[in-house]
């Protein structure tokens, strides 16, 4: 009995190891969604394999005591996991709605470019700030990205051009064109802000991105010191919503502990 379930465990060690060998091939060929596959992967063959470590030594006289300790100490890790799961998202539901207020600036938020044009998630980011500023002609949008890799253009820069094309006045176009990620999309737009002599440190100002990520987005904001709202883009595809909000929650807890 202890040999049959030390081979099943091995076999399944095994085939666990193949497949995030290749997820982590197609990860790094750029392969949507490949990079969330491949951090699920790893949490279910931990958590799988973590259990049948514990199933092989209760088939062992000796360690059936500790065995019978583990299962309990593996049960409840995992209700815990799924209850702070469950809260976090929670939080980032309840925090994916448009705020209503009066601001001096939108700060749209990068999400990539496919051939050197705005993503289907980027242009949802750029329709809502489209229509957000739509009553509201005396605020500047401030558009944030740079230049990504096999780009020909900066994530800024092709964001101001669908912009421009919709109709809204280069004029009130800020471009920062350095960024790479969330966090320096806003602090290095504070930047830009202060270039054109805007007061930061008194600025209200809106945050456009999509729903999963308002939440998060807003709490890095208010880190680097703006009184911030919220803009909400709708995501297109059920199946990227499901993606997005489940991979989010692994994210806040990151930003939480160790931002």
């Amino acid at each position: 009995m202890l040999k049959q379930r030390a081979y099943i465990t091995i076999a399944v060690a095994v085939v666990s190891i193949v497949f995030s060998g290749l997820f982590f091939l197609m990860m790094n060929m750029r392969v949507s969604h490949m990079h969330v596959i491949f951090m699920f992967n790893l949490g279910l063959s931990f958590l799988i394999l973590t259990y049948m470590l514990i199933w092989v030594l209760s088939a062992c006289e000796k360690y059936s005591r500790l065995a019978k300790i583990l299962k309990r100490c593996y049960i409840v890790v995992l209700l815990v996991g799924f209850a702070c799961f469950i809260t976090l998202q929670i939080f980032i539901i309840s925090g994916s709605r448009t705020d209503e207020a009066d601001v001096d600036a939108v700060i749209v938020l990068g999400a990539g470019l496919i051939n050197n044009n705005p993503s289907l998630i980027l242009a949802s980011r750029l329709d809502a700030a489209i229509a957000y500023v739509q009553t509201r002609h005396d605020i500047p949008i401030i558009v944030t990205g740079g230049l990504g890799q096999g780009q020909m253009v900066t994530e800024a820069e092709a964001m101001a051009q669908y912009l421009i094309t919709r109709g809204i006045d280069e004029d009130r176009i800020w471009k920062e064109d350095a960024s790479t990620n969330s966090h320096e999309n806003i602090n290095f737009a504070k930047s830009v802000m202060l270039e054109y002599g805007m007061d930061v440190e008194n600025a209200r100002v809106a945050i456009v991105t999509n729903e999963f990520h308002l939440f998060r987005a807003k709490i890095i904001a208010e880190k680097a010191g703006f009184d911030a709202y919220g803009i909400a883009a709708e995501t297109p595809g059920l199946h990227r919503k499901i993606i997005y909000y489940f991979r989010e929650t692994f994210s806040l807890v990151n930003e939480l502990l160790f931002r």
